[in-house]
């Protein structure tokens, strides 16, 4: 609903901004998807507006971390994401190599490998990515990106059965971006 919710209301400022001046003055709005969640199981959306070089995206995601990918004696990782990103691209338009950064709020479910539980933490983390926007025709791009996500705050030494689980200090990522602006 909250997603909806913000979609309508970047269509509807797009038309009002996209009425004036040309492309490189304008502000434009997009709208991502990544394939990692979706391979998991989850979703994510994001929502930009950028001008030349630089653009700031909106994002949610809800992801089911492999259990490879999880601290030993741990499994059925479950992330609700939510952050706010600032992207600076070293050529205008949202062409080429780009770099972010910016604050993410985790919302997470665990067990143990016993499975008799399952413990609710929280952590706020500061992520930086880099990635390559590829431009394809009618204003879609694809864009492989990878990124680093340092824990900063929230949950520590969360009680799950007999265990003790706390989120790693750093929490790399790596994964492709489908998007389309207008």
């Amino acid at each position: 609903m909250k997603f909806n919710l913000l979609l309508a209301v970047f269509i509807t400022l797009s038309f009002n901004v996209q009425a004036q001046g040309d492309i490189a003055s304008r502000v434009h709005f997009g709208l991502e998807l990544d394939v990692l969640p979706y391979a998991t199981g989850g979703y994510f959306g994001a929502l930009w507006a950028g001008k030349g070089h630089w653009r700031a995206r909106v994002l949610t995601a809800d992801v089911n971390k492999p259990d490879w990918s999880t601290t030993e004696g741990f499994k059925n990782h479950h992330i609700s994401a939510y952050a706010l990103v600032v992207d600076f691209f070293l050529k205008p338009e949202w062409k080429g190599w780009w770099i972010g950064a910016g604050p993410v709020y985790w919302k997470s479910d665990i067990q143990s490998d016993a499975g008799l539980q399952t413990a609710h933490f929280e952590n706020i983390l500061l992520n930086g990515s880099i990635g390559y926007n590829f431009r394809l025709p009618y204003r879609f791009y694809v864009s492989p990106w990878a990124g680093m996500s340092l824990r900063v705050g929230g949950n520590r030494d969360v009680p799950v059965d007999a265990k003790t689980y706390n989120l790693p200090l750093l929490n790399p990522e790596v994964s492709l971006k489908l998007g389309w602006y207008f």
